[in-house]
C-alpha cells in the first residue's frame, strides 16, 4: 500500500465504495499479524472484541472484520451494537487483545468506517497503523483445523458497559427531566436505560434506528429538533449523541446550545473543587474558544493545547497523566472513567454537577463567556505555503490589533486544497472582518 488509508479516527469512507468486505477482511488479517508479532496478545489464543454502530453496512462490515480476525487465528466476541467508549470499556474489561468498531461516528449513513483499539481500549498508535497498512494483501501462513479462530456472541453488552456508567456517579439524579437525541445510532438502547437507571425522567428521540436513519437530521450535527423537544416537553436539559455515541453536546431549560467547550468547563471546574483534576490542567485543541482558556485561567487551571482530533488530545493526556481533556464539538475524556469520548459518559457527570450544585445548566454554563468565532475556508490554496512571509505579516498585524481580546488560527485541511481562517474577537462584527481580510491575503498568496 502507498497510500494511507488510515486518518485520525481509523479507515473511514463510503462504505461499499472505499470501505469494502475485502478491506475489511484485509484488515482483521493485518491487525492480528501485527499485534501478534508485537507481542500485543496475551495467553494462548489472542481475544477480539468487535462492535458497530447502527448503520446497516456495519452489518456485512462487522461480519468481514471477524472473518478476517478469526480466520488469522483469533477468538473473537461480537458485542454488536454498542457505543465507541462501550467497545473500549469491554476491550479491557474482557482483557481482550484487541477491540474494533464498526462506525463512521458522526458521518452521514452511507459511509463507515473501522478502527482498532489496543490492549486497554486505547487506540493504536501510528507506527502501528503504518505497518498494519503494509501488511495488507501479503501473503501470509494460514492456521487450519482447530487453529483457526471461533466466534461467540456477547448477550450482556449493553447491560455491563451501563453498569459501568453507572458506577461513576455518586448520587442519584432524580427530579431531572432530560431529553435525549440518540442520533439512531449506538447510543438508541444503552442511552435512554442508563439514564433512566440513573433516575432521570428520561424523554428519547431518535431512538428507533433502521440500518438508514442514524445522523438523519438528529444528533449532535442537528440540534434542532433537540431544542424543540426541550422547550415542548418543558425538560431541564437535553443532551445529543453522534452516531457512536463518542461525542455530546447540550441544549439548556430555555433553549440555548451549550457546547463542548462550555461542558469541558463546567466539568473541569468539578474536578478541580473535588481535588480531582490532575495537575490543574485540562487539555483541549487550538479550536477551542479564547474564553474557555480565560475562564479556566480566572479559576486556576492551565489550559494545554493539541492540534485538532481527539487522537491528540488523548495523546497529551496520557503522556501528561491529565484526567480531563476534550474539544468543542463535544468530544469529551474522562480518564479515570474512559479511555476514548464519552457522550453518555458526559451527560451523567453533567447531571450529577446540576444536582449536586442544585444549579441550572445554563448557571453551569455561564462559567465561560464564549468570544464570538468566525471560521471561512479558503479553497483553491496551495497548503504547503502557509507559512508565506507576507501572510505571516499579515497574521501578526491583526494579532496585535486584537490583543488579549482575541486570537486568529490558519490551519491547512489535512484532506483538500484548503486553508481555515478562524479568528475570535470581542465581537461578531470584528471577528468577520478580520477573517475576511486575512481571507483575502490567503487567496492572493497561495493560490494555486
Amino acid at each position: 500500500m502507498t497510500q494511507r488509508i488510515f486518518g485520525t479516527d481509523g479507515v473511514r469512507g463510503l462504505a461499499n465504495g472505499e470501505i469494502t468486505a475485502e478491506l475489511a477482511v484485509d484488515l482483521g488479517v493485518a491487525a492480528a499479524r501485527v499485534l501478534v508479532n508485537h507481542g500485543e496478545f496475551t495467553g494462548q489464543r489472542p481475544v477480539a472484541v468487535v462492535g458497530r454502530d447502527t448503520r446497516i453496512s456495519g452489518q456485512f462490515l462487522e461480519h468481514a472484520v471477524v472473518a478476517g480476525l478469526a480466520s488469522a487465528g483469533v477468538d473473537v466476541i461480537r458485542l454488536r451494537v454498542l457505543p465507541t467508549p462501550g467497545v473500549a470499556y469491554l476491550t479491557d474489561a474482557l482483557g481482550a487483545d484487541v477491540g474494533v468498531v464498526i462506525s463512521a461516528s458522526h458521518n452521514p449513513m452511507p459511509d463507515n468506517g473501522i478502527k482498532f483499539l489496543a490492549r486497554g481500549g486505547v487506540k493504536l498508535d501510528d507506527v502501528l497503523e503504518s505497518e498494519m497498512e503494509s501488511r495488507l494483501g501479503e501473503p501470509w501462513d494460514r492456521p487450519v483445523g482447530g487453529d483457526v479462530g471461533r466466534v461467540t456472541p456477547y448477550a450482556r453488552s449493553v447491560e455491563e458497559y451501563s453498569d459501568h456508567l453507572l458506577g461513576t456517579l455518586d448520587q442519584s439524579l432524580t427530579e431531572v427531566r432530560v431529553v435525549l437525541d440518540c442520533a439512531n445510532g449506538a447510543a438508541s438502547v444503552v442511552g435512554p436505560h442508563t439514564l433512566r437507571a440513573a433516575g432521570a425522567d428520561v424523554i428519547a428521540l431518535n431512538d428507533d434506528p433502521d440500518g438508514l436513519n442514524i445522523n438523519e437530521r438528529c444528533g449532535s450535527t442537528h440540534l434542532e429538533a433537540l431544542r424543540e423537544a426541550v422547550l415542548a416537553r418543558g425538560a431541564d436539559v437535553g443532551f445529543a449523541f453522534d452516531g457512536d455515541a463518542d461525542r455530546c453536546l447540550a441544549v439548556d431549560h430555555a433553549g440555548a446550545v451549550v457546547d463542548g467547550d462550555q461542558l469541558m468547563a463546567m466539568l473541569a471546574l468539578d474536578l478541580h473543587e473535588r481535588g480531582r483534576l490532575a495537575h490543574h490542567t485540562v487539555v483541549a485543541t487550538v479550536m477551542s474558544n479564547l474564553g474557555f482558556v480565560q475562564a479556566m485561567g480566572a479559576a486556576g487551571i492551565t489550559v494545554l493545547r493539541t492540534a485538532v482530533g481527539d487522537r491528540y488530545v488523548l495523546e497529551a493526556m496520557r503522556e501528561g497523566g491529565y484526567t480531563l481533556g476534550g474539544e468543542q464539538s463535544g468530544h469529551i475524556i474522562m480518564r479515570d472513567y474512559a479511555t476514548t469520548g464519552d457522550g453518555i459518559l458526559t451527560a451523567l457527570q453533567v447531571l450529577q454537577r446540576m444536582s449536586a450544585t442544585a444549579s441550572s445548566l445554563r448557571e453551569l454554563a455561564s462559567v465561560m463567556s464564549a468570544l464570538p468565532q468566525v471560521l471561512l475556508n479558503v479553497p483553491g490554496v496551495d497548503i504547503t505555503r502557509t507559512d508565506d512571509p507576507e501572510l505571516a505579516d499579515a497574521v501578526a498585524r491583526e494579532e496585535e490589533k486584537l490583543g488579549d481580546s482575541g486570537r486568529v488560527l490558519l490551519r491547512a485541511s489535512g484532506t483538500e486544497p484548503l486553508v481555515r481562517v478562524m479568528v475570535e474577537a470581542a465581537t461578531s462584527q470584528e471577528a468577520t472582518d478580520v477573517a475576511e481580510r486575512l481571507a483575502d491575503v490567503v487567496r492572493r498568496r497561495l493560490a494555486l
